[in-house]
């Protein structure tokens, strides 16, 4: 042997025993204890709403339990780049959700946090402490927690056959208590096996009693009017199988690993689905809500409420309302021209690109609205569209959260009324939150300066994130909550997600029925 040779091969045995001492998943060639640990975690991906095939798990189990010592280096080194790789995406499925959320909501703004799954991987393998790893991985919420919890609860509601057969229809357009009905049987089954009913409970001979309130439960569980009236609506949500609602857990996961929930100690968090806003705290690491709020946000047909989130800048107190210019043209144009009072009485005037004010009714001023010469505002009081405050969190497509003048609508249990604006029913509290570290403006002196009829802008001392969400199952207390797909989104990422399993490994199950 020459003496290149002699130390090429040296090399060579130098490099197979540092390849054999560094690698991550196998020693000797054989599947070290953290492989299995691996395995088990991908096995369980389905627990975050994640598919574990999207990682190739079942084939990955089978080819390294099955793998054998004396094998070819290349078939271990093979398996420990799959595995690797594996073990990689799902930590970033995890931590960041699977679909860029940019691609499924035109108009969705969140910046993602940084996270390279590599060296997260990594630093948990040096650490030994790969499942703690994975569990830190995904969102640190506990609404996380409680649709984790709700996830397995409901694919154990999968397996009983209260579902198999439909409801039968109603005898007229509603059920009223007292009435009869033949699904009076199936109802009270599937209302016991969702908790919104003791199980004990005896059938009624008609629609009555405590089958009544437990769909009063139901009703206030799934965002419906508690009226107990079996309506259309209640019927058709009472219809959904649990396979359906699994789904729409899964997907709630999947939105919660984009939305930035805790990025400061402080927070405004808004969810669409739900029309409530929430203010939260974090001291000491621990979360509290400091105010719920009902909303009202943008009509569904036309003009959704976006997703986003922003910092809140500043507080204007009795402010003018700057008419949006495609609402001047669309609908207060022509409203003016067949109604001219409607202008006096509204506390209307024109503005000009200087800054000059007008504040008589013209077919001229109108047409400088329409040709962008003019613009129309609504002067500060009662009938003002913003009520008396305004909160300011500067974003592109000019969204605010304000008082109103019209506070009867928050009665409604549906409350998309707006033109994507959010109206809050709190606004004192919400300022109070929002001004709570500076103790100049206590509560009288907000309500004064609501009430005073000149608008004043106050900028915070320091910036509170606010986060436009959306979530369609909602965890409070032990109860699950299921919310109307407002704007489609939850079907957008439904195909969105099936598309991304598609390309990973072959086409994805039809969706479950309904």
């Amino acid at each position: 042997m020459t003496r290149r040779l002699l130390v090429c091969v040296l090399l060579l045995g130098l490099h197979l025993a540092a390849t054999a001492q560094d690698s991550l998943w196998f020693a000797q060639g054989a599947p070290k204890p953290v492989a299995l640990q691996a395995l088990a975690l991908l096995a369980a991906a389905p627990e975050d709403g994640l598919d574990s095939e999207d990682y190739g798990a079942a084939a990955l189990a089978q080819a390294i339990t099955s793998s054998s010592p004396a094998a070819p280096p290349e078939i271990a080194a093979g398996l420990e780049a799959r595995l690797t790789a594996a073990m990689q995406r799902y930590l970033a499925d995890l931590h960041g959700g699977r679909v860029d959320p940019r691609k499924v909501h035109a108009d969705f703004d969140v910046a993602p946090a940084p996270f390279d799954p590599a060296a997260y991987l990594q630093a948990a393998l040096s650490a030994q402490r790969l499942p703690q790893a994975v569990t830190e991985a995904a969102p640190a919420l506990g609404l996380y927690t409680g649709l984790r919890r709700a996830l397995a609860s409901y694919r154990e509601l999968e397996k009983l056959t209260v579902w198999q057969l439909p409801l039968p229809p109603l005898p007229r357009k509603k059920l009223l208590p007292g009435e009869d009905w033949t699904g009076t049987p199936a109802l009270l089954q599937r209302l016991v096996a969702l908790g919104d009913l003791a199980p004990d409970t005896a059938l009624p001979l008609t629609y009555d009693g405590a089958l009544v309130e437990a769909v009063k439960a139901f009703q206030a569980r799934h965002g419906l009017e508690v009226d107990g009236v079996i309506g259309l609506d209640t019927w058709q949500q009472l219809a959904v199988t649990p396979a359906a609602r699994v789904r729409q857990i899964e997907l709630t996961l999947e939105r919660l690993r984009w939305t930035p929930l805790l990025s400061g100690h402080r927070m405004v968090v808004v969810n669409v689905p739900e029309f409530m806003l929430r203010a939260y705290e974090v001291k000491d690491g621990r979360v509290t809500m400091r105010l719920e709020s009902r909303i009202i946000v943008g009509t569904a047909l036309k003009t959704g409420t976006p997703l986003f989130d922003e910092a809140m800048r500043f507080i204007e107190f009795s402010p003018y309302w700057n008419v949006p210019s495609s609402i001047a043209r669309k609908e207060l144009v022509p409203r003016l021209r067949r109604d001219p009072g409607y202008f006096q009485r509204e506390g209307f005037e024109f503005v000009g690109r200087d800054g000059r004010v007008l504040a008589d009714l013209s077919a001229g001023h109108l047409d400088g609205v329409l040709s962008g010469q003019l613009r129309l505002r609504q002067r500060p009081g009662v009938k003002n569209a913003l009520g008396a405050i305004k909160f300011v969190f500067p974003n592109n497509d000019n969204i605010y959260l304000h008082d109103t003048s019209a506070p009867q609508l928050f009665d409604r249990a549906r409350r998309d009324f707006s033109h994507g604006c959010i109206r809050v029913e709190e606004p004192v509290a919400l300022a109070k939150f929002v001004l709570q570290d500076d103790p100049e403006w206590s509560e009288q002196r907000i309500r004064d300066a609501m009430t005073k009829g000149q608008s004043a802008t106050v900028r915070l001392k320091e910036t509170l994130p606010v986060v436009i969400a959306y979530s369609t199952v909602i965890v409070k207390g032990s109860k699950v909550h299921f919310l109307r797909d407002l704007y489609g989104h939850d079907r957008l990422l439904d195909q969105a997600l099936r598309q991304h399993s598609a390309k990973l490994h072959g086409p994805a199950p039809k969706a479950a029925a309904r």
